[in-house]
Formats: structure tokens, sequence, C-alpha cells
């Protein structure tokens, strides 16, 4: 199959997402995974490992464009991350999509800095997105001292976060990849608003008929948490160093980039509480 648009991370919440609304628009879809090859719902799965690069070449046959982004639990994203833009140099693709995050151009020589600066300087048609933290975060990563607690358990301060629906970064990321208007840009991706972590509790508390409050916590035992939860101690102490730059503040900053290019406003808080407050009950 030609024409293919390659989809690098789409067992995730913001991949998957991506797979179904490229699907809706028509769009032919290769996925990759590093388990298993298959095909289902009309989706292929390459079998590629990005360490060693074991599948990468043949997973972009016949592939025009490609989304990509680091898979979760790894510290130095760039080594995931810069082969799949050097292949997708050498086939010559016609535009890549690069999913790094909110502040990842803070520090030039940061692992995702790092790979966002090869996609700039490789000649291909490219876009950046950068979103800021996720409102799904809260029925995946910290569902566990919900449940357990009823609180929100992180080391977030009272600082504000202008959270992103994983709906709308997978939006955004369909429209770039099938669109020429924002063609070599880089997007910071927010929601609509800044709130804080009690804020969000109140969300899903007034959907999901629970109380459910907001505790933060000490940075040393919520890395024991991750820690105990199987996360490497690089990652875990990449997550603690992020969350430091939450509570400063870095995190408040509202764009316009989802208006921008879905020409509607940001999924709200509540919104994402009421559509997933199965989760919670």
């Amino acid at each position: 199959m030609k024409n293919l648009t390659l989809v690098v991370g789409a067992s995730g919440v913001v991949g998957s997402e991506i797979v179904k609304q490229l699907q809706a628009k028509g769009v032919p879809v290769r996925t990759t995974s590093s388990k298993a090859a298959g095909n289902k719902n009309g989706v292929e799965t390459a079998k590629v490992n990005l360490l060693t690069g074991e599948g990468l070449s043949s997973a972009f046959e016949g592939v025009e464009r490609a989304f990509f982004l680091s898979p979760s639990g790894y510290a130095d994203q760039y080594k995931n991350l810069s082969p799949l833009i050097q292949e997708a140099k050498r086939r010559g693709l016609k535009k890549v999509v690069l999913m790094t995050a909110m502040g990842a151009n803070a520090v030039e020589t940061s692992p995702m800095r790092r790979a966002e600066i090869e996609l700039e300087k490789s000649g291909l048609t490219y876009n950046i997105i950068r979103p800021n933290w996720f409102l799904q975060n809260f029925h995946t990563f910290w569902i566990h001292g919900i449940k357990a607690q009823g609180k929100i358990l992180v080391p977030a301060g009272e600082a504000k976060v202008s959270f992103i629906d994983t709906r709308d970064i997978a939006a955004v990321a369909a429209e770039l990849l099938t669109t020429s208007k924002f063609d070599n840009q880089a997007l910071d991706l927010t929601g609509g608003e800044a709130v804080d972590h009690g804020q969000v509790a109140k969300a899903l508390s007034q959907v999901s008929g629970k109380t459910i409050g907001y505790q933060s916590v000490d940075p040393a035992p919520f890395k024991q948490g991750l820690l105990a939860a199987g996360l490497p101690e690089d990652y875990s102490d990449f997550l603690l160093m992020i969350f430091g730059f939450l509570r400063e503040g870095y995190s408040a900053r509202v764009t316009d980039s989802v208006q921008a290019v879905l020409n509607r406003k940001p999924l709200t808080v509540a919104q994402y509480a009421a559509d997933h407050r199965l989760a919670w009950t």
C-alpha cells in the first residue's frame, strides 16, 4: 500500500486517537509496536525496535507522512526519536509531525530539543507540537490515588496548569498531517484556561458523585511510588524535574494554537470530566 501515514506511539492516549481521526478522514494508516506485527480494524502494525533499529526500514515502506513521539518511560527521548527522523529524511517523506512537550525548547541540549533541532535541520516539511500536561493523566497515571484515597496525589503545589485534552492534541496532529497551512512551525498546545489541581478535583467530584480531593505530596515519597510502579529511576527523576517547573508556574501559560488549527475552542476540564466520569465511579 502506498500513501501511508505512519503513526509511532499508537498504543498511547494520543497516538490511538490520531489513528481514529486519520481513519475518519479516510487516510490509510500504519502503526508501530515494539511487541508484534499485525493487522486490526484495517490498520497494519509493523514491529519496530527503536533502540536497535530492527524493523525500522520496512515500517517506512510506502509511507509519505509520519507522526513521531517517544514512548513514555524514557528519559532520553532523543535515542528513540533520532532514528525515526533519520529514516524519514532518507526516505524524503512529505511531512513529519513530531510531538515533544511544552517547554522542551527551553534548554537547547535537552533530549527533546535535540530531536526538534534534528527535524528542523533535516530539510523535511515538518510540524512540532508541544502539548502541556494531559487531562487524561487523571484517569490513567493518577487514578490509583483517586481510587485508593479519594485524592489526586501529585507534587504540584497550588500552581495552575493549562491542561489539554489529548483528543485536542490528536485532532491538531491529524490536521497538520493532512494540510499544509502551518508547515514548518512549532506549536505549543494548551487548554483554554489554567486551573489548579484542586479545581480539577472539584470537577471530577461533580460528575462522579464521589468526594475527590487534592493533596500536594512531597517529591521524595512521590518518587518512591513511581519506582514501586516500575518506572526507571532516570525517568522518575525526569518527572520530578518537570513537576518542579510546574510548581514554579511554567505550565500556566495559555496559547491559542488549538483554536488556530481546529477553528474551535479547546475541550474544557468540565467536558473531559463528564466524558470520563465512569473512570472514577
